[in-house]
């Protein structure tokens, strides 16, 4: 497990989830980060469809936000209790994702994303048709919390991230992944290799709108109630920022950016004297790490502390001399250049 920086990092990445409310109890924080742990399963489950198989969604949330009113409204309206209420609201969203992928895995590119983009809108449209039902513009309120004190509803935030995270993680590793890898980079040479892509592609739309679900269903519960805001457009731009910042292709990109700038954004806003300002601050976070990581910021990182055996291709840390797996050596010296002749000096002829 500690054989890698990275894996290093993440090993106290998880500790430090799992100890925070014992070292700092605060209720402030504890709301802070359990919607940290919320949002960051949601950046994974995007990162899933656009990093891995390329199908960059401007509407993901729309599995958020049907996953949050679909919880709301079945424990609101019909009295179902909350856990069964988010496994429901997770199902649905499930099939929302279905259903989206078989409507748009027609259209490719940039075609896709803005079909996508439609789709949450579409929803807004019928629950404010509805208002008696849906709440309207206001939303439902009035929701049981899952636990009856805020380090439960910490705890049980944070393990469904490590869940849905290391769950997804797994997914991106294995063969469901490599195909995915394969229908990314070149989708025609992964048909033509007898691979149902349009299979695969939907198969990663469900996954990815369920874990979106789950982690909607967990927002209205903390939250104590779903509104609009879990379906607006500037929530599935959030997840692409947090995509592009952390590193695409990688679950723990996204996952990392979420904790590094909700946080800050949050941190920022407990300052009167930014104001507005903290938005400026975080566009230029975004930008800067842009600019001179346009892999993100994860990928930037790990070339820095790892390096992969010329030989094998297995990645070990940047001071060893030689691999851990194979024993060959990781930095091939360099022929020494031979200084040149004198500027007089002549071949004597025999």
């Amino acid at each position: 497990m500690l054989v890698l920086p990275s894996r290093t990092l993440a090993a106290a990445w998880v500790a430090s989830v799992v100890l925070l409310p014992l070292v700092l109890p605060d209720p402030y924080v504890l709301r802070v980060a359990a919607m940290t742990c919320i949002f960051a399963a949601f950046a994974a489950s995007w990162d899933l469809l656009a990093g891995y198989a390329g199908q960059v969604n401007f509407g993901q949330a729309l599995f958020f936000g049907a996953g949050a009113y679909s919880s709301a409204l079945l424990s609101l309206r019909l009295g179902i209790s909350s856990w069964i209420a988010v496994c429901i609201g997770a199902l649905i969203a499930t099939a929302t994702g279905l259903c989206v992928g078989y409507l748009c895995l027609r259209l490719r590119g940039s075609y896709l994303s803005l079909a996508t983009l439609a789709f949450p809108l579409i929803l807004i449209g019928a629950l404010f048709a509805f208002p008696d039902f849906s709440g309207g513009e206001l939303g439902v309120t009035g929701l049981q919390p899952l636990a009856t004190s805020r380090i439960g509803n910490y705890y049980i935030a944070a393990a469904a991230m490590l869940a849905l995270v290391f769950g997804l993680w797994a997914f991106a590793d294995s063969r469901f992944g490599l195909i995915l890898h394969a229908i990314r980079d070149d989708e025609l040479a992964a048909r033509a290799s007898g691979i149902d892509t349009t299979r695969y592609k939907l198969a990663v739309f469900g996954i990815s709108a369920a874990a979106a679900g789950i982690a909607g269903a967990l927002y209205a519960h903390f939250m104590r109630g779903a509104g609009p805001s879990t379906l607006e457009t500037a929530l599935s731009f959030q997840v692409v920022i947090w995509g592009v910042f952390g590193g695409l292709a990688t679950i723990y990109g996204p996952v990392t950016a979420v904790f590094v700038l909700y946080p800050l954004t949050e941190w920022l806003g407990s300052f009167s004297a930014f104001g507005e300002l903290r938005l400026l601050i975080f566009a230029i976070v975004v930008l800067l790490v842009l600019l001179f990581m346009p892999r993100g910021l994860t990928p930037w990182v790990r070339d820095r502390i790892e390096t992969r055996c010329p030989r094998c291709k297995q990645r070990n840390p940047a001071w060893h001399e030689t691999c851990r797996v194979c024993g060959a050596p990781m930095h091939a010296k360099r022929a020494e250049p031979k200084p040149p002749l004198a500027a007089g000096a002549r071949h004597s002829p025999r």
